[in-house]
């Protein structure tokens, strides 16, 4: 399915405010109510709208350590992969995981409740892994752009 205009300005308004009825969608979008919720019940199904979801404050949570960790595999194999990957579904702390390309074979964004806790984290955690042989993380000053809203 293509998207015409009215879904890309309805996924726009989306982004920016996900608590928008069907009511306020129609009035951006100039279209009823109803129409403005068929078309977003519509994404929906078809998966251009993934969920919903709160974007809570790390800091205010205690969180105060963002990092990025990249992760080097000394053993390559699909059962190394998927032991790893279940590694990264058990840790609350690692947020995202990315395969990569290039020197590491992961990127892990983490989010920790101090720098103590991150060293434990790669120590205890990470590097224990049989197919782990290095790490290399970076910790975040400042964040100057918020994860934003896909262009459209």
């Amino acid at each position: 399915m293509t998207l015409d205009e009215t879904d890309r300005r309805l996924l726009t308004a989306l982004q920016k405010n996900a608590h928008l009825t069907a009511q306020e969608l129609g009035e951006q979008l100039n279209l009823s109510p109803s129409q403005a919720g068929r078309r977003r019940q519509r994404l929906e199904a078809e998966g251009f709208i993934r969920g919903y979801h709160a974007r809570l404050d790390p800091v205010r949570m205690g969180l105060n350590v963002q990092g990025f960790v990249q992760v080097h595999l000394g053993t390559h194999g699909p059962e190394h992969s998927a032991s790893f990957a279940r590694l990264m579904a058990t840790r609350p702390e690692i947020v995202s995981v990315w395969t990569m390309t290039g020197d590491a074979d992961y990127l892990l964004r983490v989010y920790c409740d101090d720098l103590p806790s991150l060293n434990r984290l790669i120590h205890d955690v990470l590097l224990p892994h049989q197919a782990v042989s290095r790490v290399h993380s970076q910790i975040v000053m400042d964040q100057l752009k918020q994860d934003g809203p896909l262009p459209i």
